[in-house]
């Protein structure tokens, strides 16, 4: 804030005074009668403004503030709206027809659409190619697959022909199911001896020769056993015997490379 130095007194003094309060409070002091005991009011100042903190005397009320100098604007009137009508009380109202294509019933007036018949050849000459597929197939299955077989014919495609001087009962002994053992005297041999013909041998004797396979595919020869013993027609036997072999029980083969050669003695032909 500016403020200006009074020449008399040097005091700052607010650019709101035109002299300095200070000053002139001892002024009016000294014109004053000696019987006033109260001090002298302040110089009038602007109007709104008040006395600085450091000067004397009591403080002037403010004055009242003028009255405003415009004139308020007129009140406008207020619309009150009409009163509304008694309400209907609640009536039923049927609802409303469906319009919308999706839901509308067809028309029975209206023509169906009939499906062509499919353009090809006629059903009875369909129905002959299919009677003739299946005629030739299971014609087919039953030529593979049942025919009866003659017994006889495949007996003699399967026995070998016989050798010059073997016994013509020899195609039709078998020996399987070859186990060793140990014996009192060395190894013993059991197997099984199946007579595949259609007669009875009372006195069917012979000589086995058994073979072990090596793991190179060779036939190495164990040792022989002899038997004796009486068979039925498609009948089988077991025996066990000892085996007549230089080798040990634990260099014997097991079951399923052994094999055995059977060469029969009894009887003696056909």
């Amino acid at each position: 804030m500016f403020t200006w130095v009074c020449p008399k007194c040097g005091r700052e003094v607010p650019p709101s005074y035109d002299e300095c309060p200070d000053c002139a409070g001892k002024t009016a002091e000294q014109a004053a009668p000696p019987q006033q005991s109260q001090p002298a009011a302040p110089p009038p100042g602007p109007r709104g403004a008040r006395r600085p903190l450091w000067a004397t005397g009591p403080q002037e009320p403010l004055p009242p503030a003028p009255p405003p100098s415009f004139a308020p604007p007129p009140a406008a009137p207020v619309a009150v709206a009409p009163a509304a009508p008694p309400e209907e009380p609640a009536t039923f109202r049927p609802p409303k027809p469906v319009t919308s294509p999706l839901f509308a019933e067809p028309d029975q007036a209206a023509p169906q659409y009939a499906v062509p018949p499919p353009a090809g050849h006629p059903k009875w000459l369909l129905g002959i190619a299919i009677a003739v597929i299946v005629v030739v197939v299971g014609g087919g299955l039953y030529w593979f697959f049942g025919r009866p077989q003659s017994t006889s014919a495949v007996i003699v495609n399967q026995a070998p022909a016989t050798p010059a001087g073997e016994n013509p009962l020899q195609k039709y002994i078998e020996i399987s199911g070859i186990r060793f053992g140990p014996d009192a005297k060395g190894v013993k041999v059991a197997f099984i001896v199946t007579n595949h013909s259609d007669s009875g041998l009372a006195d069917l004797a012979g000589i086995a020769t058994i073979f072990a396979k090596t793991d190179t595919g060779q036939q190495v020869q164990v040792g022989t056993v002899k038997f004796e013993t009486g068979i039925d027609a498609q009948g089988s036997k077991e025996l066990t015997l000892p085996l007549d072999t230089k080798m040990k029980l634990v260099e014997m083969p097991d079951w399923q490379n052994a094999s055995a050669k059977v060469q029969i003695t009894s009887p003696s032909g056909a």
